[in-house]
């Protein structure tokens, strides 16, 4: 698998919130900072070994703050107890965080900043406020794991892009995303459904749906971009890179595209022969997806490969939840129709000025191992970047099966994309797909809101553009 060339990498797409702006200058209380510090370790450090790479000072205590989302904090403290176990009389304190930015950014500017931070969430701290406070992360993935073996090679190809910046890898991108349209195997069995390859197919569906008194689709309010991410997927696919790239450096016309232009109109269709269930602008995201999930009111959810472990509470017995990749707009796009979006998420940063940047490292180096990662997958039902953790049962979980399907099937053909991380526009566009979503505004509207919001930053000088080629 070959993730293609990003600038950043994220969660999980949204998370179920809005999304952070992760190379926008956040001005003020943080950015002030950013020249202080430099790269170079502080704190004790110990006898360099195979099993202490880093020179970790013996009996060490260490800090980390994790994300608290979707995924949860016990997967860090699984690999806490396995750092502890190995380094005898080390202690590792695993704290949780809903607010990185609010709660980080002042250790940062005081000096001192945990020694490992999961860096996600719709309040991440912006990476070019900090980018020289973090340690180059080159070392963990040149050391061997707990099994002996090389990080690096033990990795998906490409997934090390999303955090590397001017040549430094400032981030370590834990999780591997996949974006999918995502399915109850059982429901279509039942009805006799065969999944549609192109709009054409699923508007057809949609009347097959109605007629059995389903939607095609429901929303909720905090993820009405998760369409926005289906639609750009589908134009990509239809389209080229050349769809991916105008979106990327905000070229003026850009959602003008006529691939985009095309899944636009495909989505309009749907939305005004009332496929997709109505209110969801009011409805909080995860009623919306219980309403698939569980009241199986709607056929398809668009939605990061995280969705079956944060439904799982709330999904039907013998829902058999699946994937598949999202439709294009013809039957012969200039991707294939198994090409896919996936990205590499969750990014892990080291900073320098931590008490124990060495005890960072190391613990990432556990995350990193056969064990921990095998861990992740079994309890979280998501691959990690770590190759072959995966069974072929999935742990029991037809969702998990389906992602290692879905992978395989796109081969080379895996894309991705990081402007709306990139520049932060994942607020203003949630308004905008809100408004589209309830049948409010039409094609003209939306791709008029949507390169407004793209002109907004290409023409706000304040802010630091990165070209993608």
């Amino acid at each position: 698998m070959n993730v293609q060339h990003q600038s950043v990498g994220r969660r999980g797409f949204l998370r179920g919130a809005l999304a952070a702006a992760v190379l926008v200058p956040m001005g003020g209380t943080i950015a002030s900072c950013a020249a202080g510090g430099g790269t170079t370790t502080t704190g004790p450090t110990g006898t360099v070994s195979d099993t202490n790479p880093f020179g970790m000072a013996d009996k060490a205590a260490l800090d980390a703050v994790i994300f608290k989302g979707g995924y949860g904090i016990d997967y860090v403290e699984f690999a806490g107890k396995i750092f502890e176990k190995t380094h005898e009389g080390s202690t590792a304190k695993i704290s949780p965080s809903t607010d990185i930015a609010q709660e980080l950014q002042p250790r940062f500017v005081g000096g001192n900043p945990p020694d490992l931070i999961d860096n996600s969430g719709a309040k991440a701290i912006g990476f070019s406020t900090i980018l020289a406070q973090l340690e180059d992360l080159t070392s963990v993935v040149e050391a061997k794991n707990l099994e002996g073996k090389v990080i690096k090679d033990t990795l998906y190809t490409g997934v090390l892009a999303p955090g590397t910046f001017d040549g430094k890898l400032a981030a370590l991108n834990y999780v591997l995303t996949v974006f999918a349209m995502w399915y109850s195997d059982s429901l279509l069995k039942e009805n006799g459904w065969t999944l549609p390859k192109t709009w054409d197919e699923m508007y057809s569906l949609g009347e097959q749906a109605k007629a059995k008194g389903k939607y095609l689709f429901v929303w909720g309010k905090e993820a009405a971009t998760y369409y926005q991410e289906m639609a750009i997927a589908s134009a990509i696919k239809e389209g080229g890179d050349e769809v991916r790239i105008g979106l990327e450096n905000l070229t003026a016309d850009s959602w003008s595209h006529p691939a985009i232009q095309s899944v636009f109109t495909a989505l309009d269709k749907i939305v005004k022969a009332g496929f997709m269930k109505p209110g969801g602008s009011g409805t909080q995201f995860t009623a919306a997806q219980a309403q698939w999930t569980n009241a199986q009111e709607a056929v398809f959810y668009p939605s990061g490969s995280w969705i079956e472990n944060e439904m799982k509470d709330q999904t039907k017995a013998g829902f058999n939840m699946m994937g598949a990749p999202v439709p294009t707009a013809s039957a012969s796009p200039k991707l294939p129709y198994t090409s896919l979006h996936s990205a590499a998420g969750e990014p892990f940063i080291v900073p320098s000025q931590g008490k124990n940047a060495a005890g960072g490292k190391e613990l990432l180096r556990i995350m990193l191992s056969k064990e921990a990662a095998t861990n992740f997958a079994k309890t979280k039902l998501a691959p990690t970047i770590v190759k072959d953790t995966v069974p072929a049962d999935g742990f029991g979980s037809t969702a998990l099966v389906s992602q290692t399907k879905l992978l395989a099937d796109a081969g080379e053909d895996i894309f991705t994309w990081n402007f709306i991380d990139l520049y932060g526009t994942n607020k203003d566009q949630l308004v905008v797909w809100n408004t589209f979503l309830d049948g409010k505004s039409d094609v003209a509207t939306l791709t008029s809101a949507l390169q407004n919001i793209s002109d907004k930053v290409r023409n706000d000088s304040s802010v630091k553009k990165i070209e993608v080629k």
